[in-house]
C-alpha cells in the first residue's frame, strides 16, 4: 500500500462502483424489488463511512498493520456486496 490517500481513493472507488452497479440494475429492471437494492446502497454507504473513520483514526498503536487490516476489510466488504448484487 503506497499511502493513505490511495487507500481512501480505493475505498471511494469500490463503494462508488457498487452503488453505480445497483443503479444500473434498478434501471434495467424497473419492475424489480427496489427495497433489496436500496438496502445494498445503504449498506455500501455505511461501509464507506466505517472504513473512512478507521483510516482517519490516529489513536492506533501500529498504524501500518491497522491500514492493512482496513484494506482487507475493504476487499471482503466489496466482495460481499457484489455477491448481493449478483443475487438480485
Amino acid at each position: 500500500m503506497a499511502n493513505i490517500r490511495n487507500l481512501k481513493k480505493d475505498i471511494n472507488y469500490v463503494f462508488g462502483d457498487i452503488i453505480e452497479a445497483v443503479y444500473i440494475w434498478e434501471l434495467s429492471n424497473p419492475k424489480g424489488d427496489n427495497k433489496k437494492s436500496e438496502a445494498i446502497i445503504d449498506e455500501a454507504i455505511a461501509g464507506f463511512d466505517e472504513l473512512i473513520a478507521k483510516v482517519n483514526d490516529k489513536s492506533v498503536d501500529d498504524r501500518r498493520t491497522h491500514l492493512k487490516t482496513v484494506n482487507k476489510e475493504l476487499e471482503s466488504k466489496g466482495r460481499e456486496l457484489i455477491e448481493k448484487i449478483n443475487k438480485l
